[in-house]
């Protein structure tokens, strides 16, 4: 099975100031839905796994995380796209769970959901704990440099610290999208035999 599991705040989405609380809150990263659609179109299943500790803490709740979801779910198929799942982590930091990234827990959840062999899987995000969870699955992972990783250079040759080792650098999402998808080769004149 051809699968990515995508980190949301910071490669789908901007970040907000603390939390986004509110689907008025939410709105996509340039090209980022329509890098999920051309994911799509081309075979793959995309699932988010995302942290979400504002939710344990009562700044908002799982109604309007939903309607979120919901936006997001909206303005993606407008473009063709869909994300076949969010699985989601409610807890702090301090609660010691197994599903909060860097823990393995989600994503291992996803995997089990959808019989992907954890070695097949591409993780894609902008925060070292993301990857640190696909390193732990043994996927292979990808850090896009928008989120808490803008500051980066893509094509710089040594990772940040924190970053599992082999995480390749990628612009964007869809700058992820076009290296993994093969190019659509150019067709030439029909030749009569």
């Amino acid at each position: 099975m051809k699968l990515v599991i995508l980190d949301r705040d910071g490669t789908l989405n901007p970040l907000g100031d603390e939390f986004i609380t509110s689907a008025d809150e939410w709105s996509p990263m340039p090209g980022a839905l329509e890098a999920i659609a051309r994911l799509n179109h081309a075979g793959w299943h995309v699932v988010v796994a995302t942290n979400q500790p504002g939710l344990g803490r009562g700044l908002f709740d799982v109604v309007a995380l939903n309607a979120i979801h919901a936006k997001l779910h909206r303005q993606l198929a407008a473009m063709g796209g869909r994300i076949d799942a969010i699985f989601y982590c409610p807890h702090a930091a301090d609660e010691e769970c197994s599903c909060r990234k860097p823990a393995p827990g989600l994503m291992e959840q996803i995997c089990e959901r959808y019989g992907a062999e954890r070695s097949d899987v591409q993780v894609v995000g902008s925060c070292a704990a993301h990857l640190q969870a696909g390193a732990a699955l043994g996927a292979t992972l990808h850090l896009v440099c928008t989120g808490r990783s803008a500051h980066l250079d893509p094509a710089a040759v040594q990772l940040p610290a924190g970053m599992p080792l082999g995480t390749q650098l990628h612009a964007s999402l869809a700058d992820f999208v076009s290296r993994l998808l093969p190019a659509v080769p150019v067709a030439g004149p029909a030749v009569q035999a």
